[in-house]
């Protein structure tokens, strides 16, 4: 690949996020939600109902701010909190389905095969670029789904 293709993917990519920001800012922005909360809806989404403290160790945030977002969502109406059946000491945090939508506006208009090719493509991307970036808080981790069973 020549530079130029290269210069024109990542511009791509950056237009991409842009508009997925602007997506998201949109939805949450009824339910009075900031969209540093993406990330915690999108790990429940992908993982399934989760402790405080898993999603506090996915996200790479501090416990407090973890238990501050997920009463703000709690409030949004976006998740709901129950205690742990086997831990009196944790919280169960679950999805609503209200984040669902901001999913289904990303991919609507692909087909199931141009949605399945791009997300194989991104994937790829998204793994290749998580061995050329040195590990930070700053940066969400990336475990593709096709593995995320096996942990």
């Amino acid at each position: 690949m020549n530079f130029q293709q290269a210069d024109t993917l990542n511009e791509a990519i950056r237009a991409i996020g842009i508009r997925h920001r602007a997506l998201c800012v949109a939805a949450l922005a009824p339910f009075g939600i900031h969209p540093g909360h993406k990330l915690l809806l999108l790990e429940l989404e992908a993982e399934g109902p989760r402790t405080q403290a898993e999603l506090a160790a996915a996200s790479g945030y501090e416990a407090p701010t973890i238990t501050l977002s997920v009463r703000q969502l709690e409030a949004a109406g976006l998740v709901v909190r129950r205690p742990s059946p086997t831990d009196g000491r944790a919280t169960i945090v679950e999805l609503k389905t209200a984040w669902r939508l901001v999913a289904e506006q990303t991919v609507n208009g692909l087909s199931s095969a141009s949605l399945g090719h791009l997300t194989e493509v991104l994937s790829n991307l998204a793994a290749s670029l998580a061995t050329t970036v040195p590990p930070s808080k700053d940066v969400p981790r990336y475990v593709p789904r096709s593995i995320r069973g096996r942990r």
